[in-house]
């Protein structure tokens, strides 16, 4: 077996929303052919998100490059090939015809594992479940029941501007995104 050369980063393209499931494989089909010491890391950038659906928060995990999995290996002999040959691998990004797959620049890798730190760090981004002109119902609070329109957002503090009628007149208020559901 070869020495193992300096391990760098690749950028493999594969099947959008299969990412997490092809990562996996590629490794345990290294893994399985014994050739470990060719693969140092392998990941999936994804960050944090929070989706309110019907009330309710749910953390989801949401890829940040769809399509796309970050590999640090020694690309020499069969691993370029065992890794194209996993079932809904594209192929390595940056890569021309016969040619070799090229590595991601240092400063591109520190971008990209950097950005993936920021996100650890940073507060859970919120999907801004609404928007202005959306029709709601509000579900919770003394204007149970009435209907309205979305004037503006505000995501800072997670609150909506309403217009909502009363008595025959157009009256303005500020709801929390708990309190409405779309119609």
């Amino acid at each position: 077996m070869a020495e193992v050369s300096e391990k760098k980063w690749y950028v493999v393209r594969a099947v959008s929303g299969q990412e997490a499931k092809i990562k996996d494989y590629i490794a345990s089909e290294i893994s399985r052919l014994g050739y470990d010491s060719y693969l140092e890391d392998i990941l999936v950038p994804t960050e944090k998100v929070v989706q309110i659906r019907n009330g309710k928060k749910i953390n989801k995990e949401k890829v940040y490059y769809p399509g796309y999995i970050m590999i640090k290996a020694d690309l020499s002999g069969e691993i370029p090939h065992v890794i194209k040959s996993v079932t809904n691998v594209i192929g390595f990004l940056g890569e021309t015809k016969g040619g070799e797959p090229i590595p991601l620049r240092s400063a591109e890798v520190n971008r990209l594992l950097g950005k993936v730190d920021e996100l650890e760090l940073s507060k859970e981004h919120v999907a801004i479940p609404y928007s202005i002109g959306e029709n709601i119902k509000v579900i919770d609070g003394p204007f149970n029941g009435f209907s309205g329109t979305i004037e503006h957002v505000n995501e800072e503090k997670r609150k909506l501007q309403v217009m909502v009628k009363i008595f025959g007149r157009k009256t303005p208020l500020e709801l929390s995104y708990m309190q409405v559901e779309k119609i």
